[in-house]
């Protein structure tokens, strides 16, 4: 086993850790996945389930991952080879360094179309967005999407060259902050529209005769992704921790960041979207289509549009560079320290598999749309691999290296280090032991039934 790097990067402080793991959080499932399930699945009953699990589910998984990475100051692979005989654990830390790896070249592609919706706002083309088959139009056209993809992953490998605390903190601590400000702009113009208290009720306010079992495995997943759970950046960036930090405290932070964002997400386009539509929830389409297709159509019927198509387009994108960065650089991390390269050896190879594997799915809906993996584009099937199978599969496996191997015992030690007390003891070694592993199971079982149709989510 490698030895990790002598000069290994570390973040600052406290605040440095919680507006990097936010915005590794803070992503593209948040703005356009979150409204989308929340309106699907009940409103205000969708919401509550979800901020009861990330205070119980989400909560034990960030407090697991973060504590190996802290305690082994190791990346995905060499934090699970740490225990047992000979590193046989190993293999499973590799399902959680392989996944950002996979899962940054598509995040890629998306995050370019959302330069290229920026760009043309700036140019005063919101009209033009909104026309019907402009999206299909311009990412089957290949070259145009393909050279938007290859601008925003050079500005993430840009930062991650630039290292933990100079690249990727100070980053996140601009970027976050503005991020926050413009989704507070956004959803205050978006609930003051004509008829969008009705969305603003429908989305904040339980009503249980909404609740279903859907509402409870679709709240599970959304929660399960919007935490960056079981992508090897919890432990990376927990590694990268400094000791006088309280992990406990950390977390509760990132928490509340991170649902407070999928909040306004849901204020931002639930009301905008009621107002447009008269009051149906079915407008809200489901993935790019929301943010690409039913997004600029609003926009375009409101005052402002095209000045709040440039916020909105901006806050998007910060949230996918923020989640970009935080997954390069797990990917990095594992090359630095498991194959002993030089960071800028690391962040060049991880450019080489974003710009092959993401040209794959920038192009996989234009030139090679012909090709299919289990009847999927490139993007989808990656997509369904990383988020369906092998996040669930990583996830279990921390669990099961906690209960089995570690310890609850240990994680205590460690979340007690800088000497606060683990307050929320008894709630972690009742989930990490017992519901952790049952919800990851049907968020697994779930996830491929629905893929296979099998199930409709």
């Amino acid at each position: 086993m490698k030895k990790p790097q002598k000069n290994r990067g570390s973040f600052s402080g406290k605040i440095g850790f919680v507006l990097s793991a936010a915005g590794a959080s803070v992503g593209l499932g948040n703005i356009w996945r979150f409204p989308y399930l929340a309106a699907k699945y009940g409103g205000g009953i969708f919401l509550l389930v979800y901020i009861l699990l990330a205070v119980t589910f989400g909560y034990t998984m960030i407090i697991a991952e973060t504590a190996i990475g802290r305690m082994t100051k190791k990346s995905p692979v060499g934090a699970f080879g740490s225990f047992g005989k000979a590193g046989k654990h190993r293999f499973a830390g590799w399902i959680n360094a392989i996944i950002p790896m996979l899962i940054v070249p598509y995040y890629s592609t998306i995050g370019g179309w959302v330069i290229k919706y920026l760009l043309e706002y700036l140019r005063g083309n919101g009209s033009t967005l909104a026309e019907d088959g402009y999206f299909t139009q311009f990412i089957s056209g290949g070259v145009s999407a393909e050279i938007c993809f290859l601008i925003f992953a050079a500005a993430v490998l840009l930062v991650i060259y630039a290292g933990v605390r100079n690249g990727i903190e100070r980053v996140s601590k601009v970027m976050m902050p503005i991020l926050v400000v413009l989704a507070v702009v956004i959803a205050v113009y978006s609930m003051t529209r004509e008829g969008a208290l009705a969305g603003v009720k429908y989305f904040l306010i339980p009503n249980f005769d909404n609740f279903s079992w859907m509402t409870v495995v679709t709240a599970m997943g959304q929660m399960f992704y919007s935490l960056s759970i079981a992508m090897g950046i919890l432990i990376t960036f927990g590694s990268y921790m400094k000791d006088e930090v309280s992990i406990e405290g950390a977390t509760k932070n990132v928490e509340i960041f991170d649902t407070a964002i999928a909040i306004m997400a849901g204020l931002m386009i639930i009301p905008a979207v009621f107002a447009f539509s008269g009051g149906d929830p079915e407008t809200l389409n489901a993935g790019p289509s929301l943010m690409f297709i039913t997004i600029p159509k609003v926009f375009d019927s409101m005052g402002f549009g095209t000045v709040m198509g440039i916020l909105f387009f901006v806050l998007v994108l910060f949230a996918a560079l923020t989640s970009a960065i935080a997954l390069t650089e797990s990917a990095v991390s594992t090359f630095e320290d498991e194959l002993g390269w030089s960071r800028s050896k690391a962040t060049g190879i991880m450019g080489l598999i974003i710009v092959v594997l993401g040209t794959l799915s920038s192009l996989g809906y234009g030139p090679l749309s012909f090709v299919k993996i289990i009847g999927m584009q490139f993007l989808d099937f990656f997509d369904f691999l990383t988020n369906s199978v092998m996040m669930p599969i990583a996830a279990m496996a921390i669990c099961l290296l906690v209960v089995r191997v570690i310890g609850t015992d240990r994680i205590a030690e460690e979340v007690q280090k800088e000497g606060a007390p683990f307050k929320r003891r008894k709630v972690f070694n009742f989930m990490i032991k017992f519901l952790c592993p049952v919800f990851i199971a049907i968020i697994l079982l779930s996830s491929v039934a629905s893929v296979l149709g099998l199930i409709s989510m």
